[in-house]
């Protein structure tokens, strides 16, 4: 009953905003943003929590945020590490071992309302926020984000160009916001009138639209490395999406993995990014 009750729970949700749209569409607009910026899950769990208090940890405070660090100490430069959507940095754990055998000092942060951090509501520019001030705090050399992680280190170089970041390194990240959206208006099944009340919504409160935030536009500007890794069966976010920031990024190289899935845990792509961070 439970199972059959998460499956059907987003197409209620979907049938309530229908409803909802014929009456206000600002009201509809603000519930379809606060459940699509609400994690469910992505707090750290007993069995996770051992291996993060391996780490020094610093609780940073940015605006009304308290922001959970963490620190594995090494003597060559510093990697900062961007997880994705309901996940923690315990989700780095196999990469932090690869770093640290290589002497790399590893830095990493729970995402807002992820972790042991504060707040109820994800998403990009939020995160954005928080990693220009954990980069302006920490200064790191190399940053490294999976799925949204990667979306945000991309668009953080593009509002926070003069920094003390040398690489980026994006792991299976959308590329579009408006495909992002288009995935959630199909999760729930809402109607155009629920995506153009949305539309509004973030034009009204964050100065773009849905189809204005695209990371193959910023990337354009981008002058630093980059590494895109991703696979090509990624059910999360299409392979596309890296090809199509790659192909805006002069300075960007492009690797593609098959079969790997959305997670890209596996020991081949932890060797990529090791090879591409002491090139």
């Amino acid at each position: 009953m439970t199972k059959y009750f998460q499956r059907i729970l987003p197409k209620i949700y979907g049938t309530y905003f229908n409803l909802l749209a014929l009456f206000s569409k600002k009201k509809v607009a603000e519930k379809a943003y606060l459940l699509f910026c609400t994690p469910r899950k992505g707090r750290v769990l007993a069995m996770q929590a051992q291996f993060l208090n391996e780490a020094r940890k610093e609780m940073v405070k940015v605006g009304e945020m308290e922001v959970q660090t963490y620190c594995w100490t090494g003597e060559k430069e510093t990697v900062l590490l961007l997880h994705g959507w309901e996940s923690n940095s315990f989700r780095w754990r196999n990469l932090i071992g690869h770093l640290k055998q290589e002497g790399f000092q590893v830095l990493a942060f729970d995402a807002p309302a992820h972790g042991y951090s504060s707040g109820s509501l994800f998403n990009v520019l939020r995160y954005t926020e928080c990693t220009q001030s954990i980069v302006t705090r920490y200064n790191p050399d190399y940053i490294i984000g999976h799925s949204v992680g990667g979306m945000t280190a991309v668009y953080h170089q593009y509002c926070f160009p003069a920094n003390s970041l040398k690489k980026i390194i994006s792991i299976g990240a959308p590329s579009e916001f408006s495909d992002v959206m288009h995935r959630y208006q199909k999760l729930l099944g809402f109607n155009d009138r629920v995506l153009h009340a949305l539309d509004a919504f973030y034009k009204e409160h964050f100065g773009f639209g849905i189809v204005d935030f695209s990371n193959a536009q910023y990337a354009r500007n981008i002058s630093i490395q980059g590494l895109l890794i991703h696979d090509e069966l990624d059910l999360v976010a299409p392979f596309w999406a890296s090809e199509k920031v790659h192909s805006q990024w002069n300075n960007s190289k492009l690797i593609s993995t098959r079969g790997l899935g959305h997670s890209m845990h596996q020991e081949e792509v932890n060797e990529q990014i090791i090879d591409f961070l002491k090139s």
